[in-house]
């Protein structure tokens, strides 16, 4: 039997059309003792390197390839005259042949992209070194001039190929599927080898691993084609052949083409790729004139930066520069660190705001000095070892958060600094996962889309309680309602066993949100690029997690929105306080560390989780310290010592140290091992290793390499030996960091982000109507955000006003402690419209009517729909007369007369009677018009600014609402399964749909106060009430609330009018419990506190549990308050999560 190896291979990188992961096919070849295997992915080289890594890794040798697309023509034709694209499949003898592959595919994507990522033929001419090519498939050129009778055409083609290449570099490529076209050919290229003695490949088009797949393939490409699998006009990958054969049957079916099969094995001999890893190659960084070398200038900068951070510079400093300086100029990261500073620099003298530094960093005093970061690391103990480890050779990683709405700059001065060919961003690709490749499946399949909707809710979150990782089989397994579904059979059983098969797989290519990377050369030198088509973003082929080691310098330009919350809070205070700044409040104010141990931590950076109020509450924080170290706490694992240091906090005397010689180390976080860092310095307080070394400890413990831990725990005794300790305690002492060093905090991070989440509560507790204002003009296009933080403002007792023409800016803004609404948050203003409003408000002072503001603004910029937005959102209302349904039905005629007037002004014109402008455009005067209905203008509100201003549809029904409702919207992820609820709302998009029986069913939305549900009325209760379910009408719903399937929906047993329903005499008070252990005597305390409220309302409390959530309904001897006054006192209680009626 001939030898033969499978050369011709699609990916599922060849996204949507290929349906074999990378490790399947090295697994498949594995097998069949294949000690060569190709990858052709189409158009890209997106899998080439974890494909070559692979292989090299099973002991095959890689033949890494690419199917491209050549233009008949020019790769820059992109009209239809530009013709068919002809396939080639180009593969690498070498790193030279890599090099102009990654080149010519780079150029497909960023130059000849046309519905397919294409090259030409004049690119190939200069990029053949270290190639070879074959013909490929039916759509190769070869083989169409073929088809096409066009033989000596063919012949003379081959020939220019083989010559281009090289000979031996050039092969004629046969495939047999079954495929009446493909025997043609078959025949045909046998004689033009005959003739040229160009050699031949038999090749398998490979789509799919198994036969079997052959089905999940053809659905995958639906899926990519946005097609039903029966739609007959459909483009079909039916043919079964597609799939990984073995050697053997390769051997039947080109029984009369041996050396096809052989010619395989050669080729793929003539390959010997390893893609060059090099590591991170540092850019070249221009120095000023004045300086030496890189390295002088760095120290230049860090000294004068010492001495701005430091007005006594002590030798304790001086020593730490030092040897900052001796590890970082020795690595050879000098480079490294100037890049950085050099673009944060940018940026600040910019006025782009900056973070303090992220990740371990911030524990470079070298950072602090030359602004990279703003954290001092000698005040906040953090180690340089932690970013920078001289044991440990590894490029430094500096994570830098800049204002979210002017990160983009930051970026493009990097790529004009160091060229667009030498800066890209990074690919990132989105995966079929279970849920999403069920509902994808399921469309292809045409199953309704709500049981769709329903299979996929089915799906549980995370892992089985045997720790099972959730796919669709183990799905299937642990659900038994999804079984049932797959029991029908049909397109049921297809759909999962389908998913089971393309789960995992790549669905699309993307550009990563904040990554970019920076060449030393042309990025075409190290990597193949992408281009985005709808965005223009170039990026690399290779994701984050491989590329550095290209030669490449990865940069993370992050953006953080907290940030431009403080920018904008900062600007808004300035308008009274001029001299405020947020990076000068003072860190130890007692009213935001007030705010904090009260719980009231909503909005604030890091702190707003109900969670993490209970702990605020618990822990009482009151200094900057206490809010690193709960940041750090409140995290799986490390969470269960928070008692532990909140104990310690109130009572010092219970706190115990593991050894005597830690009590300095361990007594700010109350003897609890908070950080890294603490875990480090244990090793070398006790063990006697060297920071460097104890973070090689470190990262060993946390990543449980079971091996280097019992190396270095025979070390750790040894040195704690030396030092006097005896050892048995050193090894209990070695045991017990092993949990810390997998749950420890990275201190640097913590310090970074508990000074931003101090300065935004700063803002809160100090200008909290500014700082609200600023929190909702950052969540404006974000509408669950954008509610809650309306709620809170409204909570806080701060007013809301409507946007008025003369009180609201562009964005979010204050006024007597009053919020007016933005103009950029009204539906349809563009910024081009609302730049122009304030322009001529600025100039010409506040607008005194509406033919005021026609007159001063640029109406080019304010076309008649934005007017008619304006005047229903009523912004005119406060320096106009005339009612909004006045203003609107006149306005064409007032536009005209304006225009006019602009005109006739413009081309100085005057009346026939001298300079009487008055006489040809008389004052505008309108005949004033009932206002529309409120019910009118509050939906004009509601579809322009997002809510209601001037009241609420529901104002007439607010005593029903009030007197009958027991189930609060804004609290629906709390309610109490199978308890019946009453809610007085208003009905939105109400949808009804056949169900599979043929009886109907229905879905609406329900609002009233508080927010909105959505409904279920299934058959009997809709053929009963559903002729009351119109838009708009206000009704009354009891139902019972379900909560395992998503956003809590109400199923319908009854609807009435409001009138009919019957008042709720008595509320229950809920409350949720903290998630945590509590000892008798805080629960004895609590039960005082609750008895002491008074009131008649039966309590219920809520409990999450490992095996669920728990309700628990208290002793009716037990009754409370109800009051919101008593809610509130409720909620501030240690221990207390939440409290809420129903």
């Amino acid at each position: 039997m001939p030898d033969f190896v499978h050369l011709h291979n699609h990916s599922d990188y060849s996204l949507l059309d290929g349906a074999v992961p990378i490790s399947w096919y090295v697994k498949k070849a594995k097998e069949l003792g294949m000690k060569h295997l190709g990858l052709t992915d189409h158009g890209n080289l997106f899998g080439a390197l974890r494909f070559e890594k692979a292989c090299h890794d099973a002991d095959i040798n890689p033949v890494v390839g690419c199917e491209v697309y050549v233009a008949e023509t020019s790769r820059f034709n992109k009209s239809t005259s530009a013709g068919k694209n002809n396939h080639l499949v180009l593969y690498c003898k070498n790193e030279t042949g890599y090099k102009n592959l990654m080149y010519i595919v780079s150029k497909a994507y960023t130059e000849g992209f046309y519905y397919r990522p294409r090259i030409d033929e004049e690119l190939l001419k200069d990029h053949t070194e270290g190639l070879i090519a074959s013909s490929a498939c039916l759509a190769g050129v070869i083989p169409r001039l073929l088809l096409a009778d066009k033989y000596e055409e063919a012949k003379e083609k081959a020939l220019w190929f083989e010559n281009l290449f090289g000979k031996g570099n050039y092969y004629l490529e046969v495939m047999d599927h079954g495929i009446p076209e493909e025997r043609i050919v078959k025949e045909q290229i046998k004689k033009l080898s005959a003739e040229t003695g160009i050699p031949v490949i038999a090749t398998n088009d490979i789509h799919y691993l198994e036969k079997s797949h052959h089905n999940a393939q053809d659905i995958l490409v639906c899926i990519g084609t946005g097609k039903k699998k029966d739609d007959e006009k459909r483009f079909k990958m039916d043919n079964p052949e597609l799939y990984f054969k073995s050697q053997d049957e390769m051997a039947e079916i080109f029984a009369d083409m041996p050396e096809a099969l052989e010619n395989t094995v050669k080729l793929a001999e003539k390959c010997d790729l390893t893609i060059p890893q090099p590591g991170g190659i540092l850019p070249d960084y221009v120095i000023p004139e004045e300086f030496e070398n890189p390295d002088e200038y760095l120290k230049h900068i860090t000294w004068k930066g010492i001495e701005k951070r430091y007005p006594v510079v002590t030798d304790e400093i001086k020593k730490r520069v030092e040897y900052e300086l001796d590890i970082l100029l020795g690595m050879g990261f000098t480079g490294y660190f100037l890049i950085v500073w050099d673009f944060i620099d940018w940026a600040k003298r910019h006025d782009i705001p900056v973070g303090p530094g992220r990740g371990s960093g911030a524990g470079s005093i070298i950072a602090y000095a030359m602004e990279i970061t703003d954290i001092d690391p000698l005040k906040y103990d953090l180690l340089f070892e932690r970013f920078l480890n001289p044991e440990r050779v590894s490029m430094p990683d500096f994570d830098i958060d800049f204002c979210f709405e002017h990160r983009q700059e930051v970026i493009d001065y990097v790529t004009r600094k160091y060229g667009h060919d030498q800066v890209a961003g990074i690919c990132t690709f989105g995966t079929l996962k279970t849920k999403a490749v069920l509902k994808d499946v399921a469309r292809v399949l045409d199953i309704p889309f709500g049981e769709s909707n329903a299979i996929s809710k089915l799906v549980p979150e995370g892992k089985t309680p045997d720790g099972r990782k959730i796919n669709t089989m183990v799905a299937l397994e642990v659900e038994p309602e999804l079984q049932k579904f797959y029991d029908r059979g049909g397109a049921y059983k297809e759909l999962f066993d389908t998913a089971a098969i393309l789960e995992g797989m790549n669905r699309h290519v993307s550009t990563h949100a904040c990554g970019m990377v920076i060449g030393k050369s042309k990025l075409t030198d190290f990597v193949p690029l992408y281009k985005d088509q709808k965005t223009g973003a170039i990026s690399s082929e290779y994701t984050m997690d491989i590329i550095e080691d290209c030669g490449l310098v990865k940069m993370d330009f992050l953006g953080l929105k907290t940030l431009t919350l403080l920018a904008n809070t900062e600007k808004l205070v300035q308008k009274h306080t001029p001299g405020f700044k947020v990076d000068e409040v003072p860190v130890d104010d007692k009213k935001t560390y007030r705010m904090l141990s009260d719980g009231k931590s909503t909005a604030v950076f890091q702190f707003e989780s109900s969670g993490m109020q209970d702990i605020l509450k618990r822990a009482q924080p009151g200094n900057i310290e206490d809010l690193i170290a709960l940041n750090a706490l409140y995290r799986p694992g490390p969470m269960q010592f928070i008692p532990q240091y909140i104990e310690g906090k109130k009572n010092p005397a219970s706190i115990k140290f593991p050894d005597p010689t830690l009590k300095e180390l361990l007594t700010p976080t109350y003897g609890v091992i908070v950080y890294q860092e603490q875990v480090m310095k244990v090793a070398q307080i006790i063990g006697g290793f060297s920071l460097g070394k104890a973070d090689i400890l470190r990262r060993a413990m946390g990543k449980k390499k079971v091996k280097d831990m019992e190396k270095m725990k025979v070390e750790f005794i040894a040195g704690a030996r030396e030092l006097g300790h005896d050892e048995k305690h050193a090894s209990e002492i070695f045991d017990m960091l092993e949990p810390f060093a997998g749950y420890g905090f990275n201190k640097s991070h913590a310090a970074a982000y508990s000074v931003v989440a101090y300065k935004t509560a700063y803002c809160k507790a100090n200008f909290p109507a500014e700082f609200m204002a600023a929190n909702l003009t950052n969540e404006i296009n974000n509408p669950t955000a954008f509610a809650d933080y309306l709620a809170e403002t409204e909570n806080m007792g701060i007013e809301m006003m409507p946007p008025d023409i003369n009180k609201s800016d562009k964005n979010f803004n204050v006024e007597d402690g009053k919020i007016f609404y933005g103009l950029i948050g009204i539906k349809g203003m563009g910024a081009a419209a609302v730049d122009e409003i304030i322009r001529a408000r600025e100039e010409g002072g506040p607008y005194q009517s509406f033919v005021d503001f026609l007159e001063r603004v640029e109406l080019r910029s304010i076309n008649k729909k934005v007017l008619e937005v304006m005047i229903q959102s009523g912004l005119f209302s406060n320096c106009e007369e005339q009612n909004r349904r006045t203003l609107l039905e006149n306005l064409e005629y007032m536009v005209e007369i304006v225009s006019k007037k602009k005109e006739s002004s413009k081309y100085g014109q005057a009346s026939l009677f001298g300079d009487c402008e008055e006489e040809v455009f008389p004052d505008i005067v309108l005949e004033p018009l009932d206002e529309y209905p409120q019910k009118e203008l509050l939906q004009m509100e509601k579809e322009n600014i997002g809510f209601y201003f001037s009241g609420h549809p529901m104002d007439a029904y607010r005593k029903a609402w009030e007197n009958s409702t027991n189930l609060n919207l804004s609290q629906a992820s709390k309610c109490s399964p199978e308890k019946k609820y009453t809610i007085v709302g208003m009905i939105r998009n109400v949808k009804s749909i056949m169900t599979k029986k043929g009886s109907r069913m229905a879905f609406a939305l329900l609002e009233d106060f508080n927010g909105s549900i959505e409904l279920t009325l299934f058959s009997k209760v809709y053929e009963e009430y559903g002729y009351l379910l119109q838009e708009d009408a206000v009704l009354g719903i009891t139902g019972t609330v379900e909560l395992n399937r998503g956003d809590p929906k109400l199923k319908v047993e009854e609807i009435s009018s409001p009138d009919e329903l019957k008042e709720i005499k008595v509320s229950e008070v809920h409350v949720k419990f903290a998630e945590r252990e509590f000892d008798e005597e805080e629960l004895i305390d609590m039960r005082a506190f609750i008895q002491d409220t008074g009131g008649q309302s039966p309590l219920f409390i809520h409990m999450d549990r490992p095996n669920g959530h728990a309700i628990i309904k208290v002793s009716s001897q037990l009754t409370v308050e109800s009051t919101d006054d008593a809610l509130e006192k409720m909620k501030d209680y240690p221990g207390i999560e939440d409290a809420w009626v129903e």
